[in-house]
């Protein structure tokens, strides 16, 4: 995990084309401090991470730095999200609303009386795992390549 880690503002610098320099002087920090967070004897404070995401143009970034950092987040976020093409993305992401969509019924079947009974609860695992397969599939098509990131570019 310490490799990994030591790599994620590294990798996203460098896919961005930018030196330790020019990133240090866009992101307002100095050369040694990215020296630093890429050595990995500093973790960046979460609004250096955020310019990095915007210099480097990687929400990607901000899914690594929050799992492998915060440990509520790596607790609840998917383990192994992998980068996808956007058809890839969209196909994902449209199995798996649609495997939800089967359980639609069952879950409301289980939920209109507000509790979860011992003999519901394997069904209930089932509708909860489909959800996080959505929520995968949402980051999967948000960290798609290229695409722009987090609405800067319309105005948001």
């Amino acid at each position: 995990m310490y490799e990994q880690w030591v790599n994620i503002y590294q990798t996203a610098r460098e896919s961005s084309g930018l030196t330790q320099e020019k990133a240090a002087e866009r992101i307002g920090v100095s050369v040694e401090s990215i020296r630093v967070y890429e050595a990995g004897k500093r973790i960046p404070p979460d609004d250096v991470v955020v310019r990095m995401i915007d210099i480097y143009n990687t929400q990607y970034l901000a899914y690594q730095h929050l799992r492998q950092n915060v440990m509520a987040a790596s607790a609840i976020m998917p383990q192994n999200l992998k980068i996808l093409s956007l058809p890839e993305a969209i196909l994902r992401l449209q199995k798996e609303v649609s495997d939800f969509v089967k359980l639609r019924d069952e879950m409301i079947d289980i939920t209109c009386d507000g509790i979860i009974s011992d003999d519901e609860r394997p069904a209930w695992n089932t509708i909860v795992k489909e959800l996080n397969d959505i929520t995968e599939a949402i980051m999967n098509l948000k960290f798609v390549p290229g695409l722009p990131d987090k609405g800067k570019h319309d105005g948001k």
